[in-house]
């Protein structure tokens, strides 16, 4: 797809500060700053302040020849070592595979996640004597878990040249959850008001922002560990102790009423462009994400001012890299931003099956400074659900590989094992992606993972409707069922029901807006008389409607009034008619609507054309050869 983009400034460099107006389109879908949900999303800025990158790799400078792909981008030949060795770090080892890329990590399980995929350095990533050993043998150094010693960061790249990205600062910023808050507060990046705990402070705080109240620890904060929520002035010395008293050095933001919570998976290059994968809807379950949903199901102006919010937050750091950016989408239809992370993130997993390029595949284009990759969806639509131990131990690895189970058999679903030595209650352990032609059979998917083993056929065997037939009354079935009939015949489900524009008005409207949402890809509507329906319903959904004109039964009428009410339909609200009583052609060109993006739906439709053909030879050869007295019309 087409990507977008424009020119925004940074505010990490006084080198690089410019002016930047931010402004959100008033409608997406009449704005030239509109775009589509699935997208990739583009954001020039470029950044004339940093080492050339063929002064960086340590490789050979004939090696570095043979083994370029971009230009001023590292060698293919270069190694990239990973601070961390867990499931991302597996991941993006994975991803490096295709690419040629050797990976390398550091960490101190033995054996890591990531060694089945990359080779494994025994150490901590806290440990700044182990982190300079680690970088003698890589040409590149980036990090899948931000709780990483910066300092020792910051001496091996004065010391051995090796580059590091994202940048120690950025990291830096970004570990210490107030100063991140500071940092993007400053950049003008719209944030929840927040406040340091003092001693001094912490009575004021609870006067100035009231309850709830959410206190969080500064640092080493990870799936809701580090977070408390104060109900009322009785709640917040419990609170404070739960997160390790005041002293553990704890900030407090103002209860954010937010309706959805969002995330986008942002990458940004070493020239700083920056590219912007779908924006996701992310549920949790007690502090810990369980599933995500792309493209998240709000309205485009909320998706806009989300991927306005992140990229603004990325654009004020510094390092090249992916990042997953949390967001709160409020009440009044605005988005705050909640954090950020400097590495792959969980609301990213489904761009493994689901996009052009999977966040891992970005993340190492950006840090080795070659092109970025395109974000946009393959499908149309994409989930996550996390695979989380119910149980410790055996059980609860029983537990989590009956849901494997489950997702071999379930179309559209891919398992992803971490790989760790055991399973822990509400730790990940693995995640599968979710994807389909939309959100409803998505959601379906899901809910016949987690079905119990004895419900799973039925729960992923029935099929949702992609049709919907809709009349004004009952007594139009002896005309619609035409439609229905030829539905069935070409395998496509549908759904039939009485919907009147006069008699069921808010019916009609709840039926038309929820329509996409349910999985539906198209309406054939019968109407006649005045025949409102079809023209109705074409105006409160982005989904194609088809009229047919139908003549009521005891009407004085021939259908003319029905036809000529339905084709006459102002201009924007386009509603495609077929000739009076003519369901079958509804039909039809429902099944051509559909089958421009179903290859299989598209054979069946040829092959229904090819049948039409050779029944008008057969015909023409049987009354060529009785001639036209002896030839009996059979239909």
């Amino acid at each position: 797809m087409a990507a977008r983009a424009s020119s925004v400034g940074s505010t990490c460099s006084p080198l690089r500060r410019k002016k930047v107006i931010w402004r959100l389109p008033e409608d997406p879908a009449h704005s030239k700053e509109g775009f589509r949900c699935c997208q990739t999303r583009i954001v020039v800025h470029r950044r004339t302040n940093r080492t050339p990158l063929h002064t960086m790799a340590t490789r050979s400078t004939a090696e570095d020849k043979l083994t370029s792909v971009s230009d001023g981008g590292l060698p293919r030949s270069a190694v990239v070592g990973v601070l961390g060795g867990g499931q991302l770090g597996r991941m993006l080892a994975t991803a490096a595979m295709p690419l040629g890329v050797k990976v390398k990590v550091l960490d101190p399980s033995d054996p890591a996640p990531a060694s089945a995929a990359a080779e494994q350095e025994v150490g901590s990533f806290r440990d700044p004597q182990a982190i300079k050993r680690f970088a003698q043998g890589c040409d590149i150094l980036t990090v899948e878990i931000e709780h990483v010693d910066t300092n020792a960061l910051e001496e091996v790249q004065r010391e051995t040249g090796v580059d590091i990205e994202p940048t120690p600062q950025t990291i830096s910023i970004i570990q210490d959850k107030l100063v991140q808050k500071q940092h993007f507060a400053q950049a003008g990046v719209p944030v929840a008001d927040f406040r340091e705990v003092t001693e001094d402070t912490v009575a004021s705080i609870q006067e100035e922002f009231g309850f709830p109240l959410m206190l969080k620890s500064r640092r080493l904060a990870y799936d809701g560990r580090g977070n408390a929520v104060a109900k009322d002035a009785s709640e917040v010395e419990t609170a404070l102790e739960s997160l390790g008293g005041i002293s553990n050095g704890l900030y407090a933001e103002k209860w954010a009423p937010f309706t959805n919570e969002l995330a986008v998976m942002v990458a940004r290059s070493r020239d700083g462009q920056i590219v912007s994968f779908p924006v996701t809807e992310t549920t949790h379950q007690d502090n810990i994400c369980h599933t995500t949903e792309t493209p998240a199901q709000v309205p485009p102006r909320a998706k806009s001012a989300a991927l306005a919010v992140a990229e603004r937050a990325i654009s004020s750091l510094d390092g090249a890299g992916i990042f997953g950016v949390e967001l709160f989408l409020m009440e009044d239809g605005t988005v705050l931003l909640n954090e950020v992370a400097p590495r792959p993130h969980n609301s990213g997993h489904y761009t493994i099956e689901a996009c052009a390029t999977s966040q891992y595949a970005q993340h190492l284009r950006a840090i080795l400074g070659w092109p970025l990759g395109d974000a946009s969806l393959l499908c149309g639509a994409a989930g996550m659900l996390n695979i989380l131990g119910e149980a410790d131990g055996n059980e609860g690895m029983e537990t989590c590989h009956k849901l494997i189970g489950r997702a071999l058999v379930t179309p559209g679903c891919s398992p992803h094992w971490y790989g760790k030595a055991d399973v822990k209650k509400q730790r990940k352990v693995g995640h599968i992606t979710v994807t389909g032609p939309d959100m409803a059979t998505v959601r379906q998917r899901i809910g016949a993972l987690q079905a119990e083993a004895s419900n799973t056929e039925s729960s992923s065997s029935e099929r949702i409707a992609q049709v919907g037939i809709i009349m004004g009354s009952d007594s139009d079935l002896f005309v619609m069922g035409a439609a229905a009939e030829v539905l069935e015949e070409f395998g496509v489900p549908f759904e039939v029901t009485v919907v009147s524009a006069h008699r069921t008005p808010e019916r009609m409207v709840e039926y038309a807006r929820s329509a996409h949402k349910r999985g539906l890809k198209a309406i054939i509507a019968g109407a006649g008389g005045a025949a409102h329906l079809p023209g109705m319903t074409a105006s409160m959904t982005p989904l194609p409607v088809i009229g047919v004109p139908v003549i009521p039964r005891g009407a004085p009428l021939d259908g003319m009034d029905a036809l000529m009410s339905i084709v006459q339909m102002p201009r924007g609200v386009p509603v495609a008619t077929v000739s009076i009583g003519n369901a079958t052609n509804a039909a039809l060109l429902a099944l051509r609507i559909l089958s421009a993006g179903d290859p299989v739906l598209l054979d069946k439709m040829l092959l229904y054309q090819d049948k039409m053909t050779e029944s008008v030879m057969s015909k023409a050869s049987r009354l060529e050869a009785e001639g036209w007295r002896g030839y009996e019309y059979k239909g």
